[in-house]
């Protein structure tokens, strides 16, 4: 069985527990994950997502860039940094 075969035959309970266990950093029984299994969670989702009809707003890692509402500090914004005094 290939990578994509098994992806293609995952359930959706199964991804949205390795979702929440990438979003966690722990698996439902409370173990942690290591750096390693978070990161082959993480491929596996992402891979998921790309291969199903996840909407893209509905995506890990998503950043909506849309809307402009003010709470950006990008180069278009009236923000100005904070100064602290001693």
């Amino acid at each position: 069985m290939t990578y994509e075969d098994l992806i293609a035959r995952m359930d959706p309970t199964v991804y949205r527990s390795l979702r929440q266990a990438v979003e966690l950093g722990k698996w439902p029984d409370g173990r942690v994950l290591s750096k390693e299994q978070r990161a082959i969670c993480m491929e596996a989702v992402i891979y998921y997502e790309n291969t199903r009809e996840v909407p893209e707003a509905e995506r890990v890692g998503f950043l909506d860039r849309s809307k402009n509402d003010g709470s950006s500090c990008g180069p278009d914004s009236d923000a100005a940094p904070i100064r602290i005094l001693n």
